[in-house]
C-alpha cells in the first residue's frame, strides 16, 4: 500500500547503505514520470533523467562519485540534469502545445487573447530573458533592468548565471517529486552532490551545455543504511508568518 503524501515526506531519508536487493526499474521509472510533472520555470522543463541500471554503467558512476556508499551499494542510479542551453527547443514546444490546443473555430475573444499572451511570452519575452552571448548581454539587460527597477517591480535575473540558476531550481523540484515518488512505494534514495560531475557528463555521453544538478542513488534502506536520527532546526526559526 503506497503512503500518502505526508508518510513519504516522513518516511524518506538520504540512505547512505542499500540492502543487495533489487528493485522494480519500471517502478523507478514510474517515478520519474512524477518527477517530469513537477512545477518549472514557464513551463519550459529544462531537465532531463538519466536512468541507470546496466552494472558496468553504475560501477563507472560509482567512481565517478568517488565511491561513497550511497553510490557503490546503489541498486539503480538516476542523475537529474539541468539542460538550460534547450531553451528554445522546449519553447518551440509550448508554441506547439498552444497552437493544438487552441486549434478550433469560433475561439472566444477571451481565448484569443489568452493565445496571443502566451504566444508572445514564449516568441519574445523568453528569447528576450534567455538569449546571451559569452554573459555580456546578461550583464547588460541586467543594469538596464535594474534601472527600470527604480521607478516600478520588474524581473531582475537576466545574467548567465541567474539563468543557470532558475534551470537548477526546476530541476530540483523535479529531483524532490522523485524521491517522494520512491519513499512512497517504500524504496529509498539520496541525493549526492558529491561527484566529479566532469567524468559524470563523459559517462553519459552529455552535451558541454548540460549540468549535473545531482546523482540520486536508488535501493532499499539496510539497517545501516541511515546514519543516524533525524535532525532539524527548531520550525520556529525558519518559519516568518507575515
Amino acid at each position: 500500500m503506497e503512503k500518502t503524501v505526508s508518510e513519504a515526506i516522513t518516511y524518506r531519508r538520504s540512505t547512505r547503505v542499500y540492502k543487495d536487493e533489487p528493485i522494480d526499474s519500471d517502478k523507478v521509472k514510474q517515478c520519474l514520470v512524477n518527477a517530469s510533472l513537477a512545477p518549472t520555470s514557464s513551463n519550459l522543463q529544462l531537465w532531463e533523467f538519466y536512468h541507470i541500471t546496466d552494472k558496468t554503467i553504475l560501477n563507472r558512476m560509482s567512481e565517478a562519485c568517488f565511491n561513497q556508499s550511497a553510490a557503490k551499494t546503489a541498486q539503480q542510479l538516476v542523475v537529474i540534469v539541468s539542460r538550460k542551453d534547450l531553451w528554445r527547443k522546449r519553447a518551440k514546444s509550448n508554441i506547439e502545445f498552444l497552437n493544438k490546443v487552441y486549434n478550433k473555430p469560433d475561439l472566444s475573444e477571451r481565448e484569443l487573447k489568452r493565445k496571443k499572451m502566451a504566444t508572445n511570452y514564449y516568441k519574445k519575452l523568453i528569447p528576450t530573458i534567455y538569449t546571451d552571448i559569452l554573459g555580456i548581454l546578461g550583464y547588460i539587460k541586467y543594469f538596464v533592468f535594474q534601472i527600470i527597477g527604480l521607478f516600478k517591480p520588474v524581473y531582475r535575473q537576466t545574467r548567465l548565471s541567474d539563468m543557470r540558476i532558475v534551470a537548477q531550481k526546476s530541476a530540483g523540484l523535479a529531483a524532490q517529486n522523485f524521491m517522494i515518488s520512491m519513499a512512497s512505494i517504500g524504496y529509498d534514495t539520496c541525493p549526492m552532490e558529491g561527484s566529479d560531475t566532469l567524468r559524470v557528463k563523459q559517462i553519459l555521453k552529455l552535451p558541454r551545455g548540460s549540468e549535473i544538478n545531482m546523482v540520486i542513488g536508488c535501493g532499499i534502506r539496510d539497517d545501516k543504511g541511515i546514519y543516524g536520527p533525524r535532525f532539524r532546526v527548531p520550525f520556529e526559526d525558519v518559519y516568518f508568518k507575515t
